[in-house]
């Protein structure tokens, strides 16, 4: 089935149809269209994948788009002209200049935590380039990919846009068709899988992927304004985002006020009890669920009750055993620290819980978790978190902080909270990242002025405005020379000693 669709966009393509600005427009005022009559039908698809509050999907991806889409259409006409490129005096009389071109067919793989605007941001710049798109949503989102690919079939046009649902077997498949441009958001173990498909036909990709984006705080900021920016940048979408803080690094002197004002922030946002809120949202599975539960402090949650006898005796089998296990692999030191993390007032590696922790898993639902002292070691501090759990690490100072982010993988994002210009510039100058910010969190997501993408094992290349435009452009170099006068004959074979000394002056 998916070789077929790719040849109907291949044959879209080379018919010229989707090269036309008339086209592109249309089809970017048909995108928007769609969005305005159709926002309860995603908000709607959204609650039933997600959990995910009304307000932040009109907020966080549906305004997103239209703008996006508004934004590229009124600009494109300008970024598709000759842009005229200044010539070296030794090939005068000549003309350069660049122009942007479509890639072709191209393949845009969304995610799950933001399952239609990143299926359909990078769509209207790839529109606006002129491309042929193939969409594929992901599966875990299963209410939004069907939504989509019935209402992209309905207003967009159908021989050169199409959407493809399904799972891994399905994205194997699109990702042996040779396509001209491959676009995937995802995680980094797959994002590995997308680069090596494309290196079989040397497919040009762009990967959006994560990572552990940190968050520094010193004393020279206003706690209540920084914690309940924190707080809105991590607890949104119930953590799930990408850019969203990943840990904090705070000075000693603040590291306990900052935590307890977050976890006002927390109440401010969501009130009392969480669960009860209408805008915090719930863990997409329950695979990303357990996992969640697994970087929580020991003794936070309760064990899943065994279903039948049965059960009950292999699982005390099984806890026996892991807890020989513990004693030989890893020693009479970390057994007696786990011992005493059940005593009140004493913490393990993942920090001393300040807020949240509770957890519904018929609901999928982990409170809003704030975690003070946690140690570089811990679990949680070993992987991307992607959800609503927060550890704060204490650290000396800026410097201290600079290398602690260095000695790990680039990230997506950084924050610093400072006012010290000093202290923002070292973070600017010494630290690399796919973006930074100063005093905000989530909030370069927003313009379609600034270019968004990863860098390292965050990711390559980016897009939004222009810079999606480009993305999905080839920039094609042309030069024009005229025949006369014939100013090349200066160096042209045979070489005798004026024109090599011409040459070596040039």
């Amino acid at each position: 089935m998916y070789p077929e669709s790719f040849t109907q966009l291949k044959r879209a393509y080379a018919s010229g149809r989707t090269r036309p600005l008339t086209w592109r427009r249309e089809q970017l005022d048909a995108l928007r269209r769609m969005i305005a009559e159709h926002g309860h039908d995603f908000i709607a698809a959204e609650t039933a994948d997600l959990g995910k509050p009304a307000s932040e999907t009109v907020l966080m991806e549906l305004n997103l788009i239209s703008a996006e889409a508004r934004f590229v259409r009124n600009r494109m006409g300008f970024w598709s002209k000759r842009q005229y490129k200044p010539m070296p005096w030794s090939l005068q009389p000549a003309q350069g200049w660049t122009i942007a071109e479509p890639k072709g067919v191209v393949l845009i793989i969304a995610p799950w935590n933001y399952p239609v605007l990143l299926a359909l941001e990078p769509l209207a710049d790839a529109i606006a380039a002129g491309n042929a798109v193939c969409i594929k949503p992901s599966e875990l989102a299963p209410h939004m990919s069907a939504l989509i690919a019935k209402l992209v079939a309905q207003y967009l046009d159908q021989e050169a846009i199409t959407v493809v649902e399904g799972g891994p077997k399905e994205t194997g498949e699109l990702l042996d068709c040779a396509f001209d441009h491959i676009f995937y958001t995802g995680g980094e173990r797959v994002g590995k899988i997308v680069m090596a498909a494309a290196a079989k036909h040397l497919t040009p990709v762009t990967l959006e992927l994560g990572g552990k984006s940190p968050c520094f705080v010193d004393n020279t900021v206003d706690l209540n304004v920084a914690a309940r920016r924190i707080a809105w940048g991590k607890f949104s979408n119930a953590g799930q985002t990408c850019v969203a803080p990943d840990y904090v690094l705070v000075t000693p002197d603040i590291a306990e006020a900052l935590a307890k004002r977050i976890s006002v922030a927390v109440t401010e946002f969501y009130g009392e009890n969480p669960e009860t809120s209408e805008d915090y949202g719930r863990i997409i599975n329950d695979r990303h669920f357990e996992r969640l539960l697994k970087l929580l402090p020991a003794g936070t949650v309760p064990p899943q009750e065994p279903s039948s006898p049965l059960i009950k005796a292999a699982s005390a089998v099984g806890a026996a055993a892991e807890m020989v296990g513990r004693r030989i692999n890893v020693g009479l030191d970390a057994l007696a620290s786990r011992k005493a993390q059940q005593a009140p007032g004493v913490i393990d590696s993942a920090g001393r819980l300040v807020c949240g922790g509770a957890v519904n898993r018929e609901t999928r639902y982990i409170a809003p978790t704030v975690l003070l002292g946690t140690q570089p070691y811990a679990p949680v501090m070993n992987e991307e978190i992607f959800g609503p759990i927060l550890p704060i690490l204490v650290v000396e100072d800026a410097d201290a902080a600079i290398r602690f982010i260095n000695a790990r993988p680039r990230p997506l994002a950084a924050y610093v909270f400072s006012n010290r210009r000093a202290v923002r510039l070292a973070f600017e100058r010494r630290t690399s990242s796919g973006s930074l910010g100063y005093s905000l969190t989530l909030a370069q997501l927003l313009s379609s002025r600034l270019p968004f993408g990863g860098v390292g094992a965050s990711g390559m290349g980016a897009y939004h405005g222009k810079t999606g435009f480009e993305t999905f452009s080839h920039i094609k170099t042309v030069v024009a020379k005229p025949q006369f006068p014939d100013t090349l004959k200066l160096v042209y074979p045979p070489l005798d000693e004026f024109k090599t000394k011409l040459i070596k002056f040039l």
